[in-house]
């Protein structure tokens, strides 16, 4: 199990490199609450524990998405735990085959792997090794969003502020790295969440 120490650390922004990413044409929006949502990750989850059987080590619906009574970007996010993330050969071609494009990779930041669908709903597939703090960081804020109303319209404005301001400045198209962007602006209203979360479970003094 990751240390608190792991847990609460903030990751500065990390290598990225490119695998298949391009500019898609996606426009940032912002919808209200979806319970397809829900079902659409129910039958993704069927597909990837079936085409990768024990290889699953756990798999989260996390995002937004996630979260009932939350709006959200239309976008499915899941954190998939294998083995190893690095051993792409032994999971990467058979997410391919359900679909999914392998769009970056991110070695500094727990070897992530970022595989995506671009049909619609959008789904965005993290793959993790196990244990890894960052996969307990999203379930750890999905469920406090879910148990914290206040919290949850709080942030549910940061998004729709973070969607205006990336509209007027004609920001909000898929060029590479439009989401950090709007990550950026929501920043300050998610560190905040995080420092409530993590005080509540004893990981701050």
């Amino acid at each position: 199990m990751p240390t608190p120490e792991e847990i609460i650390r903030t990751h500065d922004q990390a290598e990225m490199v490119r695998v298949h990413a391009r500019p898609t044409g996606y426009t940032l929006r912002i919808e209200e609450p979806d319970p397809r949502w829900a079902q659409h990750y129910a039958v993704l989850e069927r597909q990837i524990r079936a085409a990768l059987g024990d290889r699953v080590l756990d798999i989260q619906h996390i995002g937004s998405t996630a979260v009932p009574d939350l709006p959200a970007k239309p976008i499915v996010d899941i954190d998939l735990a294998v083995a190893d993330p690095v051993d792409e050969p032994a999971y990467v071609p058979d997410l391919e085959e359900l679909g999914f494009v392998h769009w970056h990779t991110e070695p500094d930041w727990h070897q992530h792997r970022l595989l995506k669908q671009l049909t619609e709903p959008r789904v965005h597939l993290h793959v993790f090794g196990p244990d890894c703090p960052e996969m307990i960081r999203h379930q750890m804020f999905r469920d406090w969003l879910v148990a914290h109303p206040e919290d949850r319209a709080g942030y549910a404005d940061a998004k729709r502020t973070a969607a205006a301001r990336m509209a007027a400045t004609g920001d909000d198209h898929g060029a590479l790295g439009f989401g950090m962007r709007d990550n950026a602006i929501k920043e300050p209203v998610v560190l905040a969440i995080y420092e409530r979360m993590f005080r509540d479970a004893g990981l701050l003094d």
